[in-house]
């Protein structure tokens, strides 16, 4: 069975089509086509708590865009998730209304918990059958997702408001580094005290295009390749390096780095400083535990595409 998963959030809509092959050990996925378009659906949220005109037509454009990807490869079933910015606006049925129109199926807004219980599904197979507890970190535009589990499947989950769009249209002009960005960082981390216990982590998984960027500059490439980054494992001391420099480079130095996407030129040195105070709350919460830092190019897209297939 082929199917498509699409992913909206707040700063990228991204698709992935895949067929549905049965193993030994049960469904997977075989990729067929995964794209990324980055939309800015979630532009101006924070402030005016609505959709720009201009947002959604860069989302709608995309939109029918992988709808013909769709038709092309004969997708059987579509499952269209939309996360932390559609969650946030007055104006969600124009949204809703366009997409139907488009896709064929209805989008829907999941809650944050469901959100960080598809990341998980998606992300964990990168340990898949290793002993100990991972957490996987999803760090969206609008939204940070902290779920911990192992091989049963996830056990504790929370939504942060917190994102690299929505910080970038908060501090960038004060400083993402100024104490009040940080301030509002530690306070938001503060809440997964007593929701999701880091004190027996192994391994955190790392999903979504802050983190891949800035494993591919840990790792000094001159150009995005999937397949060093996933599966790549990094020292607290080797992200911390990768994120001090992000927050060093000028607006053209970022833009001329090989593996950047030019949609995340302006909000990765966001990114990167709520990396720097995720790293900082995983170190004080667990008591300096040892960690191992895993990033990941499978997330809540494989997830959402899994639960098309599901539900079909």
């Amino acid at each position: 069975m082929r199917v498509a998963g699409i992913d909206c959030g707040t700063n990228s809509i991204r698709l992935l089509i895949a067929d549905v092959q049965q193993d030994g050990n049960g469904a997977r996925l075989v990729d067929v086509l995964r794209t990324m378009r980055v939309v800015r659906l979630g532009q101006g949220v924070d402030a005016t708590g609505a959709f720009a005109p201009e947002a959604l037509e860069r989302t709608f454009a995309a939109a029918r865009e992988y709808r013909a990807l769709c038709d092309e490869h004969q997708v059987e079933a579509i499952r269209f998730v939309a996360t932390s910015a559609a969650r946030d606006v007055s104006n969600r049925e124009v949204f809703a209304e366009e997409i139907t129109k488009i896709i064929g199926v209805a989008p829907e807004v999941i809650s944050g918990d469901e959100e960080a219980s598809l990341s998980f599904n998606g992300a964990a197979s990168v340990r898949a059958g290793q002993p100990g507890r991972s957490l996987v970190i999803d760090l969206g535009g609008g939204s940070t997702e902290f779920v911990l589990g192992d091989n049963s499947g996830p056990v504790a989950a929370k939504s942060l408001d917190m994102g690299c769009v929505r910080v970038t249209e908060r501090f960038e002009q004060q400083g993402l580094e100024s104490p009040e960005a940080v301030a509002f960082m530690d306070s938001t981390l503060q809440s997964l005290d007593g929701a999701v216990d880091v004190s027996e982590v192994d391994a955190v998984i790392l999903v979504a295009g802050t983190f891949t960027t800035l494993t591919a500059q840990a790792l000094g490439l001159e150009k995005y390749e999937s397949e060093k980054i996933h599966g790549a494992q990094l020292s607290f001391d080797q992200m911390r390096e990768a994120t001090s420099a992000m927050l060093s480079y000028s607006r053209e130095e970022r833009a001329a780095l090989g593996f950047m996407h030019p949609g995340r030129v302006d909000v990765i040195r966001a990114g990167a400083a709520i990396v720097q105070r995720i790293l900082h709350y995983l170190e004080s919460a667990s008591g300096q535990r040892p960690m191992r830092l895993i990033a990941s190019e499978h997330d809540i897209l494989d997830g959402i595409a899994a639960t098309a297939a599901a539900n079909a």
